[in-house]
């Protein structure tokens, strides 16, 4: 409900089971919050995953408020509070010791606060043909729970229309990068991954490290990724008002760090 009782307030909540993974989950969004110009969000979620392609199953539950507010004309700053129970489970005998250890770790607590700095001139810049998405953001975990950490994360993308508004080019350029503190040693839920999203015409969490010589050689994640992502859109000949349109891309990218290896 993107109108909840008529205050222009945002209310989703959602079931989801499957075969390979249960996600619950609920999100209000107040983009008036005290009547002024801040919007306070606040998101609730439990999600299950059994995927096919990996010998573990993960669970996790998350809590998680935030305020955003303008500080430009194109400007936006959003600060957050993540509390969120992280667990790996069934994992096969076969599979790396990684992930043994951090199955025998248990459920972990994770406390952060974090922010996210982003300026997109795409759709209100000087010019209409052509702009620029930054964003640029830190979470730092340790305010009680079981993890010390930093985790950094960055995107630029510009986008330009070419060939009177006939050919559309993209790049994007996105990088992350986790540090544990205090000794600490990074869990598969909380290190990256490149989704499809991220990087194209891979299978799932194709990229990154792997325990070669385990028999199971499940992806692990890392604790840093980099990726780059170029594209041109183009109309294919039909009537516009059929919202059909081709593209050709160009992607690249790396999932690397593990704090045991």
């Amino acid at each position: 409900e993107r109108n909840f009782l008529g205050r222009g307030q945002t209310l989703n909540f959602d079931i989801t089971l499957g075969l390979d993974n249960a996600n619950t989950g609920i999100t209000f969004v107040e983009p008036a919050f005290l009547g002024r110009d801040v919007s306070f969000a606040f998101t609730g979620e439990y999600r299950q995953t059994e995927y096919e392609y990996t010998s573990y199953d993960t669970q996790s539950l998350l809590f998680n408020p935030s305020l955003e507010f303008p500080v430009g004309q194109n400007s936006r700053f959003k600060l957050t509070y993540a509390l969120s129970n992280n667990k790996i489970f069934n994992v096969d005998a076969a599979s790396s010791t990684v992930l043994q250890d951090e199955e025998a770790a248990g459920a972990l607590v994770s406390s952060s606060i974090g922010y996210t700095y982003s300026r997109d001139t795409r759709r209100s810049g000087l010019d209409p043909d052509a702009g620029v998405l930054l964003r640029f953001g830190q979470e730092f975990g340790g305010l009680g729970g079981d993890v010390k950490f930093i985790k950094s994360t960055a995107l630029v993308s510009a986008q330009a229309k070419v060939l009177n508004d006939g050919l559309t080019l993209r790049a994007t350029f996105e990088g992350g990068s986790l540090a544990m503190l205090d000794g600490g040693v990074s869990q598969l839920t909380d290190r990256f991954f490149l989704s499809s999203s991220k990087l194209r015409g891979f299978a799932p969490a194709g990229v990154g490290p792997r325990d070669t010589v385990a028999v199971n050689q499940d992806a692990l994640g890392g604790n840093n990724y980099a990726a780059a992502r170029f594209e041109a859109e183009f109309p294919v000949g039909l009537p516009e008002e059929y919202g059909l349109s081709a593209g050709v891309f160009a992607d690249i990218g790396s999932v690397w760090g593990l704090d045991n290896d």
